[in-house]
């Protein structure tokens, strides 16, 4: 017996030692997560700080309990209405003595995007006060950014060359091949490329000749706000003849930086920081390189949007489009169509902005999301639609449900077409020694068969079916933008184009930003733009969900991840094998028809590719523990 109530005191001592842990835990990350929330008060004189490392998105992702826990998941990305309206509101601000970009671990964000917070970073500067600018490398995008700073710096042992859009694409032809899969693909338009990797071993002419007008015209606008932001850099030699400018300073790239006007100032961060202080005041601890700092998020908190007045509902259709239910983030077809209907019934709204920021997906999902629209324009709505970064594919074919439609000149739109693919793998079974057999009642008897292979009964239906989904397109797109359905065809066939380009083809109404859009709907519903006030249909985070974001976020300087020209160049060449395991994955996970873009993952779709990448690691651990 003595043995027993032993071995019993030992297990209630575990178990009450477990119970202790788990509470000290607990409440050990309740207060870090309650210390890291934005706090209005702790903003006093100093430097506005925009430590851009994440993505500009349209719709942050919201973190899981699982990502959080293991450190992963969308922990640092910026809303871009939020990076706009925290520039523009610190501008005529005393606190705010100096904005600082802090661009070393900068993620990336869809050309309009990148553009529209350049442009406020511009505004700031013309109010009188100063942008500095820091990093170790600048990225295309990250420059365009600090082009309109005041002062350039770049650090010594770094220095910035410039790729330009475009690159080799994967094509897994060959592979297939040798694997003997058969891959299915039903689609309709010859510019509609998605399907190309999986179908061919070279792009396809008519892919190199949309990819080259939209690459040149998305790359020249890049290069004319470089040329207005900063004339006197000389970005073109760094664009066209980059090995004679950097041998001229015998491979000093910082150097030959500064001496082609590119930056103003080489200096590590501690000089950088030296310098800061002299403009916004000195930080609390006396550290080398410190200054007194005013927290991005804290600054959002004390500037939030106003309320007010009539309302304009906005509904956010951002990343990829999907069936069913998704978080933000994602475009949930039924999430969003709900979202829509929900704020409809309570009858508080007086007209409706749609902000498309999507590269497509599902074509049942873009049309549920826009027969939900419609739902407003039957209770007598005006309905603006606002295009973000990109609306191509299906976020043009949600476009369609707007009286009017703004864009910027660099917003990626169009793609108007739609495929479906269905992988076999009969040869590749058989190569394996594994055949398929079974008694079948009718053509379509467990039709497609992954195993079998289709019959030419399926394989008809399921063209037809998708020629049937195009000419639904063409007609939607047709009535929306007045135009005939053999007009749509020769602007459509799966095209990309440029906004500047849509525009003049009738895609797009006029250009503009989301603020824009919402003036033009408080008008055409007879209200005062200055006098309403935005809704934002989407369901606002729990908690738990903030949280776990406030968990998750780090201001701490020594985690920057700087990176030189090698880094920028290292990164890049990772996300070509992000982007693989992204295809494969996407060959297998395709589930209903697709209207999707394959152009636009060119141009940073950063929360895709960092998906990508998360997978393609854990097969690389698995190969190579």
């Amino acid at each position: 017996m003595k043995l027993v109530r032993g071995a019993w005191k030992i297990l209630v001592g575990i178990k009450d030692g477990l119970v202790l842990l788990f509470m000290l835990i607990f409440f050990g990350v309740l207060f870090a997560a309650l210390s890291g929330k934005p706090n209005a008060g702790r903003i006093s004189d100093g430097a506005l700080v925009l430590k851009l490392d994440g993505a500009i998105v349209e719709q942050p992702a919201t973190p899981t309990a699982l990502a959080a826990a293991q450190g992963e998941g969308p922990d640092h990305e910026f809303r871009l209405r939020d990076l706009v309206r925290a520039i523009d509101t610190a501008k005529d601000d005393a606190r705010v003595k100096v904005l600082v970009l802090d661009l070393d671990s900068y993620g990336g964000g869809y050309p309009a995007a990148v553009t529209e917070v350049a442009n406020a970073i511009g505004r700031f500067k013309t109010s009188g006060k100063k942008v500095l600018a820091y990093a170790t490398a600048y990225t295309d995008g990250s420059y365009l950014l600090a082009s309109n700073a005041s002062e350039i710096w770049v650090n010594p042992m770094g220095g910035t060359l410039f790729m330009g859009p475009g690159g080799n694409q994967l094509y897994y032809k060959g592979l297939i091949d040798k694997l003997g899969v058969n891959v299915h693909v039903y689609r309709v338009g010859k510019f509609k490329s998605y399907v190309e990797p999986y179908t061919r071993a070279d792009q396809s002419p008519e892919a190199k000749e949309a990819l080259t007008a939209l690459y040149g015209s998305i790359f020249g606008q890049w290069k004319d706000l470089i040329h207005k932001a900063r004339p006197k850099a000389q970005i073109d030699q760094f664009l066209t003849t980059p090995d004679q400018a950097i041998t001229a300073a015998k491979g000093d790239i910082a150097q030959a930086n500064l001496a082609a006007g590119l930056v103003d100032k080489l200096g590590d961060r501690v000089a950088f920081g030296k310098h800061v202080a002299e403009l916004a005041g000195d930080a609390p601890k006396k550290v080398a390189g410190a200054y007194a700092k005013i927290d991005y998020n804290d600054w959002v908190a004390a500037n939030p949007i106003p309320t007010g007045g009539d309302k304009i509902g906005i509904v956010t259709v951002a990343g990829e489009i999907v069936d069913g239910k998704a978080g933000p983030g994602t475009a949930g077809g039924d999430t969003i169509a709900k979202a829509v209907l929900d704020a409809l019934a309570r009858k508080e709204l007086k007209a409706l902005v749609v902000r498309v920021d999507s590269p497509g997906g599902s074509a049942l999902a873009s049309e549920t999301i826009r027969l939900a629209v419609l739902e407003a324009k039957k209770q007598g709505l005006p309905v603006v639609v606002s295009m973000g970064g990109l609306a191509a594919s299906g976020g043009y074919w949600v476009s369609t449900s707007g009286d009017v439609i703004f864009a910027e000149p660099n917003t990626i739109t169009g793609s108007i077409g739609i495929f479906g693919i269905i992988p076999t793998f009969e040869n590749s079974l058989a190569k394996l020694g594994v055949t398929a057999d079974g008694v079948k009642t009718t053509p379509l008897s467990g039709q497609p068969d992954i195993y079998g292979g289709t019959n030419p009964q399926v394989d008809a239906i399921l063209q037809s079916a998708i020629e049937h989904g195009y000419a639904q397109f063409l007609s939607r797109v047709a009535t929306a933008r007045k135009l005939t359905p053999q007009r749509v065809d020769e602007i459509g066939q799966g095209r990309v184009w440029d906004g500047g380009t849509a525009r003049q083809i009738g895609l797009v109404d006029r250009f503009g930003t989301l603020d824009d859009a919402v003036a033009e709907a408080a008008k055409r519903a007879g209200l005062d733009p200055k006098n309403v006030s935005r809704v934002y249909l989407e369901k606002k985070p729990s908690w738990f969900t903030q949280l776990l974001a406030a968990w998750g976020k780090d201001d701490d300087d020594n985690d920057l991840q700087a990176r030189d020209v090698f880094g920028v160049i290292a990164s890049e060449r990772r996300d070509v094998l992000a982007r693989a395991v992204g295809d494969a994955k996407r060959l297998a996970g395709a589930s209903s028809v697709q209207a999707r873009c394959l152009e636009c993952a060119g141009f940073s779709d950063a929360r895709a590719g960092r998906a990508d990448l998360n997978v393609a690691q854990l097969l690389i651990k698995a190969i190579w523990p």
